[in-house]
């Protein structure tokens, strides 16, 4: 990663200095537009069993806490797998390891389509989540490469926009396929999908090489940067509070608010339309005033999950809940990944998000186990409050630790 990128990721120019000024030319958008379809097929991938959790178990005489294992253990499979494959990976081109990552997404999909048992099911999910654990630590810093560094911001806007997307069309189309058809459709439907992005990313996407090489003597100077240990703490706990909810979503939807299956759908494509009002708001509001977004989006989302059990009351208090956690997390979320990119040197830069994403995903399989004892213990009612809690920890750490150390706006670098 050259050094002129890290000047991109710092967010020197935003998404509309980008098109204003044409730093993005034609043949970029389209390797742009590509990455975000990857994005949206991966994110699609990761939380689609989310919405098909009921039928999954069903399949295999489980309760949703049983089925919910497979979520637990693809994130703790991302844990464990981020840091050693991005290590192996950073000898790779850019390009070819898309191309490469795409082609071992795709195999794990079908694998999944056709498992015969549940932990047979678990295990294809494991072959996702390799390509998982690697796409996620470099897609920004390859977004931000692909144009030129004033444009970096809304480059890694539009592939956040992807994943956005994912949320609102991605994960309620893999449910109505599932209820339709099978759930196992729905991941063949991504396999194929997967295929597609292949082809199309082979096309367009030009030759990249390599990032700067990471080696295992520079780790433990990422780990005293504190900065961005502060940045790892808080991230656990969010990703523990906010999947201590989401992953349980579905039955809190169906058992709790009472909606319809067809209003659980609607519900959470709601969910999804406000994650794309969190990415347009941080392309638009992000660099203007940093850490009033970044507290404004924790106490946002801290606010929803407290109020998830009350808002079952009705459908549209309920909605309102799910769009104000929807903007708020995809806020920070993609505010934290710029954050983290400003607070690294250049050649650290995708192991640290290969870190950072395997922590998030040791914050989701804990958050989900956790969920799943509060549902079976407490009723699938508390899994808002027990997620609301997590998430306000997490925000006072932010709070008092984390924003004093970044700028206020369009910053350099924070402190280490």
């Amino acid at each position: 990663m050259a050094a002129s990128d890290r000047g991109g990721a710092r967010g020197k120019a935003g998404r509309a200095a980008g098109e204003k000024d044409g730093l993005i030319r034609p043949r970029q958008w389209l390797a742009l537009a590509g990455l975000a379809v990857a994005a949206f097929v991966f994110n699609t991938s990761e939380f689609v069993p989310i919405g098909l959790l009921t039928d999954i178990g069903a399949s295999f005489s489980l309760a949703e806490e049983g089925a919910a294992v497979m979520i637990s253990v693809y994130a703790w499979g991302v844990m464990l797998m981020s840091l050693p494959l991005m290590v192996l990976a950073s000898r790779v081109g850019f390009r070819r390891l898309m191309l490469g990552l795409l082609a071992l997404f795709a195999t794990g999909q079908f694998l999944c389509a056709v498992a015969p048992t549940f932990w047979l099911l678990v295990a294809a999910r494991l072959v996702v989540a390799a390509a998982h654990s690697v796409f996620w630590a470099v897609v920004m810093v390859v977004a931000a490469r692909v144009v030129d560094p004033r444009a970096s911001s809304a480059a890694i806007g539009l592939v956040a926009t992807g994943s956005s997307v994912a949320q609102i069309v991605g994960m309620p189309l893999g449910r109505a396929i599932g209820l339709a058809l099978g759930w196992r459709m729905t991941f063949a439907a991504m396999g194929v999908a997967s295929v597609a992005t292949l082809a199309y990313l082979a096309v367009v996407f030009p030759s990249m090489g390599p990032g700067e090489r990471f080696r295992l003597w520079q780790l433990p100077g990422l780990f005293r940067n504190r900065s961005l240990v502060t940045l790892y703490v808080v991230v656990v706990f969010l990703a523990a509070g906010q999947f201590a909810a989401y992953s349980y979503v579905e039955p809190f939807l169906l058992r709790v608010a009472g909606l319809p299956a067809r209003g659980v759908t609607l519900a959470l494509s709601a969910f999804g339309c406000a994650g794309l009002l969190g990415s347009v708001l941080f392309s638009r509001l992000y660099d203007g005033n940093r850490r009033v977004f970044l507290a404004a989006s924790l106490l946002g989302e801290s606010a929803a999950l407290l109020l998830l059990l009350p808002a079952a009351a009705s459908p549209a208090s309920m909605v309102a809940a799910l769009v104000g956690w929807g903007a708020c997390q995809m806020g920070y979320g993609i505010a934290f990944q710029a954050v983290l990119i400003d607070f690294v040197r250049p050649e650290e830069a995708t192991v640290a998000m290969a870190i950072y994403s395997g922590l998030y995903n040791l914050g989701i399989g804990g958050g989900t186990a956790l969920g799943g004892v509060a549902a079976a213990r407490l009723g699938v009612a508390s899994v808002g409050v027990v997620g609301g809690m997590l998430v306000a920890a997490g925000t006072a750490v932010a709070l008092a630790l984390l924003l004093p150390r970044m700028r206020g706006s369009r910053a350099g670098a924070g402190p280490r």
